[in-house]
Formats: C-alpha cells, structure tokens, sequence
C-alpha cells in the first residue's frame, strides 16, 4: 500500500501528536517521514502466508515452584512472636 506523503500528511500526524511545527521543521521532517515509511512499506514485500500470528513473542512459562503440603505453624506459634494480638488474632491500627 502506498501513502501519498506529503505536507497535509505531516500536518495531521503532528496534529495527531499535538504539535506545532514551523515551516523550517515541516522542510525538514517531511523527508524524514516518507524515510520512514518506505523503510515499513517493505514489510509488505515480505510473504507471511505461512506464518500463524504471534501474539506473545517470548514463550509464557510457569515460574512458580510446585505447590507442596508442608509443615506450617501452628496459630500459637505464629503469634508467639509479636506484641500485637487479641483474641488469637493479629492486631493491626485502626483504619477510619
């Protein structure tokens, strides 16, 4: 697909961005843009038919480690530690 890249071109996508440019910037971005965009049209030249789509580009693993029944403490234990308890339970400050 080819873009007509031109100074209506550059003036929207500045727009677009919130900028305004000056004539001097509009000279020099313009061939800076239809540069840039040549460069992507030749994606298009690139067969990709074969290809299926790819959505995450790196794998997706599971990091966590293998859930396993273990040992834990015991409520006495656990508040064996602290000052801040009441009724069995932790003793956190007051939220309004």
């Amino acid at each position: 697909m080819k873009v007509k890249v031109d100074k209506e071109l550059l003036l929207r996508v500045a727009k677009n961005a919130r900028l305004e440019l000056t004539d001097k910037e509009i000279k020099k971005f313009l061939p800076e843009l239809k540069e840039i965009l040549e460069s992507f049209s030749k994606l298009d030249e690139i067969d990709v038919s074969t290809e299926k789509p790819s959505f995450q580009p790196i794998e997706l693993k599971n990091v966590m480690r293998e859930d396993k029944v273990e040992e834990c403490l015991s409520q006495e234990e656990a508040l064996s530690l602290t000052q801040h308890k009441k009724d069995g339970y932790f003793k956190g400050p007051k939220v309004l």
